[in-house]
């Protein structure tokens, strides 16, 4: 999902990978609502990158069962039907799956660090989870320094400078915006830091359940 419109963020513990980094995690959030605190995730997807390139076997997708009808316009916008949703795992399953395949790679999302980490965390305080640390950080960055000066850094307007391909992808489903996303990482990924031995972009601490 990528919102237009968000709460304030707030503060995030900035870190520094201490060791190269070569296992990122693509993810990708659908949601009832832009609030993590009255809105509920309903679909997870992700996909592994590293320096070698964009591991479309290695990937994980789930919808998620939040338990009360998908408000129509959510429906519309990425649909997603309670049908789709009534025989997925309720959050605690979908997370926990979504946390081993997501192991010690660090976390990316577009515009992550104001929605979808936030999303996370809730969803792990609202079903009374035990979370460890998980590193994250904002593909968001990566398009600041890419273009410099430039203002517009929403998805669309990414992958359109980056001219990706993007049939195929279906928009606003987790499973196809995680799919360009992480072509989009890559490639920038590529060219900010040509070997890929570092992640050229502030880091942060977020969580996942243990």
């Amino acid at each position: 999902m990528e919102p237009s419109i968000l709460a304030p963020r707030k503060a995030a513990r900035k870190i520094v990978a201490s060791l190269p980094i070569d296992n990122l995690v693509i993810f990708d959030l659908e949601t009832t609502g832009l609030s993590p605190t009255a809105n509920d995730i309903i679909q997870i997807a992700a996909v592994r990158v590293t320096g070698e390139g964009v591991r479309h076997t290695e990937a994980f997708s789930t919808f998620v069962n939040p338990g009360y009808r998908i408000p129509a316009f959510i429906v519309q916008y990425t649909g997603i039907t309670d049908a789709q949703v009534a025989p997925a795992p309720g959050i605690a399953e979908a997370l926990a799956a979504f946390a081993r395949f997501a192991g010690n790679g660090v976390l990316v999302a577009h515009n992550g660090r104001r929605f979808d980490t936030p999303f996370v965390a809730a969803a792990c305080r609202k079903a009374g989870l035990r979370t460890r640390p998980a590193v994250y950080s904002d593909s968001i960055y990566l398009s600041k320094q890419m273009w410099p000066g430039v203002r517009g850094h929403a998805m669309d307007a990414m992958l359109s400078r980056l001219r990706l391909n993007t049939a195929g992808f279906r928009r606003h489903d987790a499973r196809g915006d995680t799919g360009l996303l992480a072509e989009a990482v890559f490639h920038m990924w590529r060219a900010l830091a040509p070997g890929c031995a570092t992640l050229p972009v502030p880091t942060f601490e977020g969580v996942l359940p243990e």
